[in-house]
């Protein structure tokens, strides 16, 4: 997606789309995050998801465009948007950082996407899990409500031990928090009782 102030004609078919599911979804259970949202800005990232059970949501990496081709099919990368040799690159970085920080990582999980499960597999931290809940929802490729609603349980039921990483993609993390993130971002999450603070935000690796 453009990067804020590059692009100023007007909205096309799917921006206006993407437009339309944003309002929806932050009104639903926004809440619960945008309070701890705040912390981001002085918080410790790395301190942060070192803390038992702490979550970190990453958008995979870098894959050029927006969406899918249309005529995409699950389990079949040839039809999908897939990772760059600079994403595979910067896939790798993630992992490395991880471990340089000796994050305890519990979990690793990601969409069924061949881009989120690429980014996950290269990253090298353990077994990668699909999980459909973090599947994307952009343009109307599933249930937003249900799916935001059932990922949101899944990472309240995660008490560790160690740190759960999740590969998913934009939607769904703006989704769950909020927040806008960059392709290889991560946003560092805690639970706190039934709700998910937002405790810090990893920078994409250069």
């Amino acid at each position: 997606m453009e990067k804020p102030g590059m692009h100023t004609a007007r909205p096309t078919g799917r921006r206006r789309l993407l437009a339309a599911w944003v309002a929806p979804l932050l009104a639903m259970g926004l809440a619960n995050v945008l309070p701890a949202a705040a912390q981001t800005a002085s918080s410790d990232p790395w301190a942060a998801l070192r803390e038992d059970g702490a979550i970190v949501l990453f958008r995979h990496a870098e894959a050029p465009g927006i969406g899918d081709p249309g005529g995409f099919r699950l389990g079949d990368c040839t039809t999908q948007r897939n990772l760059s040799e600079a994403g595979r690159k910067q896939a790798r970085r993630s992992g490395e950082s991880l471990r340089q920080q000796r994050i305890p990582v519990g979990a690793v999980w990601a969409s069924q996407w061949c881009r989120t499960r690429d980014t996950a597999a290269l990253m090298d931290l353990g077994p990668v899990r699909e999980e459909p809940a973090f599947n994307s929802f952009f343009d109307e490729r599933g249930d937003q409500a249900a799916q935001t609603a059932a990922a949101r349980r899944k990472l309240l039921d995660w008490h560790g031990p160690g740190a759960l990483v999740v590969v998913t993609h934009q939607v769904n993390i703006t989704a769950l928090t909020g927040l806008g993130v960059a392709s290889a971002e991560g946003i560092v999450l805690q639970r706190r009782g039934d709700t998910l603070a937002v405790t810090g935000r990893i920078a994409p690796p250069r």
